[in-house]
């Protein structure tokens, strides 16, 4: 059975990393000491719900983190250093540090090692959370034990509200633009003076009619909800 280890120091390790293409040891002093900091472990660098859930949103959610005294997030997985720095540029996950496990030594000593032999990773992290306080575990989300790769409490919005109840997490805006569209400056600026985070892609006729019936740009979305063009967007956040 998987131990709670909150109230416990992190154990003593260095990580073997990777840094502009040369090796850089990181003791866990040098991570948590004097420091408030988040941690997330998953099985498996480029495996499907580490890579489309796990990580982007703690990546997401990293200003608000901090505005609440975090200091650093951290993702842990038993993997070597090579393969964790591609992960990083892959993931274009800046606001994390990537943490290799590779001979798994972080993770046995918190008690989080698994055996993954029935799917060909051999030993590996089990999924959880913890926030990490000069070094001392305050808080652990450890996924509950059953088959497969749960995903239930070690994301980065359980933590969020753990640190803030009263957190809402920001909007989740996407902008289809073209280069060149005036009316698309026009809705960027809207959203940056509201200091509201956006992701930009690229439109095609195909990408537009397809996701919003229109042909022109910008064409903007708020938690999934279809706004329009740039004047929708001035008069939805005038109203908001």
């Amino acid at each position: 059975m998987l131990k709670n280890l909150e109230g416990q120091r992190v154990p003593e390790v260095t990580f073997r990393t990777r840094v502009d293409g040369q090796w850089k040891d990181v003791t866990t002093k040098e991570v948590f000491a004097g420091k408030k900091v988040v941690v997330f472990a998953l099985p498996g660098a480029f495996t499907p719900t580490c890579s489309s859930a796990h990580v982007p949103r703690y990546n997401e959610l990293a200003d608000e983190f901090k505005r609440r005294g975090v200091d650093t997030i951290a993702c842990v997985s038993v993997n070597d250093a090579f393969v964790m720095d591609e992960w990083a540029k892959n993931q274009n996950a800046e606001k994390i540090l990537f943490l290799p496990d590779g001979n798994g030594e972080f993770s046995e000593k918190m008690g989080m090692l698994v055996d993954k032999a029935s799917l060909g990773f051999g030993k590996r992290s089990w999924r959880y959370s913890m926030l990490v306080d000069d070094g001392v575990i305050k808080k652990m989300f450890i996924e509950p034990e059953v088959e497969g790769d749960p995903f239930q409490v070690s994301d980065a919005d359980t933590m969020l509200k753990h640190l803030d109840p009263e957190s809402k997490a920001p909007h989740d805006i996407l902008l289809f633009t073209k280069p060149g569209c005036g009316y698309c400056t026009k809705a960027k600026r809207l959203l940056e003076e509201r200091k509201l985070a956006y992701e930009e892609v690229p439109a095609s006729p195909r990408r537009l009619r397809a996701v919003s019936g229109k042909s022109s740009t910008p064409q903007v979305f708020i938690d999934g909800q279809h706004i329009g063009g740039a004047d929708d967007l001035e008069a939805y956040l005038a109203k908001s």
